[in-house]
């Protein structure tokens, strides 16, 4: 991956851009947000654990706007969370941090990205005991000491676990009942007083957790939509603009497709989806999720 590509990755995420005002009041799917800012950066590994990734523009129908390039040899994850994009003080080295399960084990990924050689991925074990884990999820809020980023994790027993960062590792931060039956989740938004989780069910529902930071707070689950939402095992979310609402491409492990979708700010059933249509990437990955820049906040709700 070259130097120039992340840069301009970066700038699409506003984090680069000399300036973002019309991106941030434009809606998915619209001539403006298309040509701003719009679109969802995938990654994902395949079956023989070598990383792809690639570009998607927000308007129908979907197009990548660079063909899928190679990171580098990963691992055989069965759940990864986003990938954060940084870069050293001196802008001469980028990378990629972030967490996946394998097997039993949480581990914490670090990919360093350079134009003259092939990427190196590293991982370090973070945690045990996440076997009957189905989906993580973090939230990022880098302003330091204003509130933890913290991990969720759905887990096969019905409960939703929120983990708060502790030295290298994690230490439990709460638990939620009553989300037996949810299949798969991701982060829309992340503020300073709340998080927001997009959740699937099995059967097809589509809700959002609104999840108080405070410690007693309990979460509040609103539907979106009842139904068509099962067919998905991943959700790619990346925000339009600045301040602006989500862009999503939805992949079909089964069919290896990809629907992307761009949703107004997160209200419950009011919230207003527009289907950008099929992606014509073939998603061979065992689990898909997006780049972001690390400064980047999610405003979906």
């Amino acid at each position: 991956m070259k130097l120039r590509r992340l840069a301009l990755i970066l700038t699409g995420f506003g984090l680069l851009a000399a300036s973002a005002t019309t991106a941030a009041t434009a809606a998915p799917g619209s001539a403006t947000a298309a040509a701003e800012t719009c679109w969802n950066s995938v990654v994902w590994p395949t079956k023989a654990n070598v990383v792809d990734t690639v570009d998607i523009t927000a308007h129908k129908p979907p197009a990548p706007v660079s063909p899928p390039y190679v990171y580098s040899k990963f691992f055989a994850t069965r759940f990864m969370d986003r990938w954060y994009l940084a870069w050293n003080a001196a802008g001469t080295q980028y990378y990629a941090f972030g967490l996946f399960l394998l097997g039993s084990n949480l581990y914490r990924q670090t990919t360093a990205l350079s134009g003259r050689s092939p990427a190196q991925s590293t991982a370090v074990r973070v945690g045990t005991g996440w076997a009957s884990f189905k989906s993580i999820a973090t939230s990022n809020y880098p302003l330091k000491g204003s509130r933890p980023a913290y991990l969720y994790g759905l887990n096969s027993n019905g409960n939703l676990y929120r983990y708060a960062p502790n030295g290298t590792g994690y230490r439990s931060a709460g638990s939620f009942a009553g989300f037996r039956g949810f299949k798969t989740m991701t982060m829309i938004s992340e503020e300073r007083a709340y998080d927001t989780l997009l959740m699937t069910t099995t059967a097809g529902a589509l809700y959002t957790i609104h999840i108080p930071t405070t410690a007693a707070a309990k979460p509040v689950v609103k539907l979106i939509r009842k139904s068509g939402w099962a067919a998905y095992e991943s959700l790619v979310v990346n925000k339009c603009g600045v301040n602006g609402p989500t862009v999503i491409t939805a992949v079909d492990h089964d069919t290896k497709s990809g629907y992307q979708y761009g949703f107004t700010k997160f209200n419950g059933p009011t919230t207003a989806i527009t289907p950008y249509g099929k992606t014509p990437t073939t998603f061979n990955g065992q689990n898909h999720t997006s780049q972001t820049g690390f400064q980047s906040l999610l405003l979906g709700e």
